[in-house]
């Protein structure tokens, strides 16, 4: 098996063992992040119904660099001004098995800044 494989599968295990805990609710959403090398996407989810509330991505601000702290912070704001304008003060943060440091933080961080409560 080679290493990219075995990280999916590790990030897997994790994902698993963080979801048991993070369910969103309409009033307190799912906040998800993804990281690709590329780009960062943050999505609220009412699991209830299953629909994404919000959505922001590195892609949807064309950013030029999308794969930088930066740019995480960006997507962050985005996504608190989105939370803002459906309503949204409270989340539960779901970091989808990554490490909660780097963009996934900036991320995080970004969003508290922007007035969400997790």
């Amino acid at each position: 098996m080679n290493a990219q494989k075995l990280n999916n599968l590790r990030r897997k295990r994790r994902k698993t063992g963080i979801r048991k805990g993070v369910f969103g609710s309409p009033a307190k959403p799912r906040l998800s992040v993804y990281r690709s090398s590329k780009h960062i996407y943050a999505q609220l989810i009412d699991d209830f119904e299953g629909k994404t509330l919000a959505s922001a991505s590195t892609v949807q601000a064309k950013a030029e660099k999308g794969g930088n702290v930066e740019a995480a912070k960006e997507v962050g704001a985005k996504i608190a001004e989105a939370a803002k304008a459906a309503g949204i003060e409270t989340i539960a943060f779901d970091r989808n098995g990554f490490m909660y440091h780097g963009r996934v933080k900036a991320l995080a961080d970004a969003a508290r800044e922007g007035g969400l409560k997790f």
